[in-house]
């Protein structure tokens, strides 16, 4: 069996089907660093908006800061590794479930604009959770 790489302007199928899942997790990452820098640089008044507490918001805002950073870099392998995108999807979901459990159960004092905040919050990361699934299952399929 005789390997050849692809010449200029042409790409491998599993190169072409990683496509979506690269750029997929680029954007979610870019996403995810924007969110933590308004986290962080506007703590104080995001804080009394949502009713998050100063400490909560700029540890969200870190905890999003190393996610934008995980992502970045496995976005950048030249062979996606499926198991960090399953890692990926698996903290995704957990952080869906984390802003729902926060906007309801009472552990944070929010308001409605708090409660609002965290339910688009879970949207956002159930979305992107089923994009990279739905980019890894045609990565995958490719192999």
């Amino acid at each position: 069996m005789t390997h050849t790489l692809p010449t200029a302007g042409t790409t491998t199928p599993s190169l072409d089907a990683a496509r979506f899942l690269r750029l997929v997790l680029r954007v979610d990452s870019a996403s995810t660093a924007v969110m933590a820098a308004v986290l962080i640089a506007a703590c104080v008044p995001l804080g009394s908006a949502t009713g998050m507490p100063v400490g909560f918001t700029v540890g969200f805002g870190i905890y999003q800061l190393g996610g934008a950073a995980a992502l970045a870099l496995i976005a950048g392998y030249p062979v996606i590794p499926p198991g960090l995108v399953r890692a990926v999807i698996a903290v995704n979901a957990a952080s869906a479930v984390a802003c729902v459990t926060v906007a309801f159960a009472d552990l944070v004092d929010l308001t409605g604009f708090g409660v609002a905040f965290m339910l688009i919050g879970a949207l956002v990361v159930t979305v992107y959770a089923v994009l990279e699934s739905a980019g890894l299952r045609r990565m995958t399929a490719t192999a």
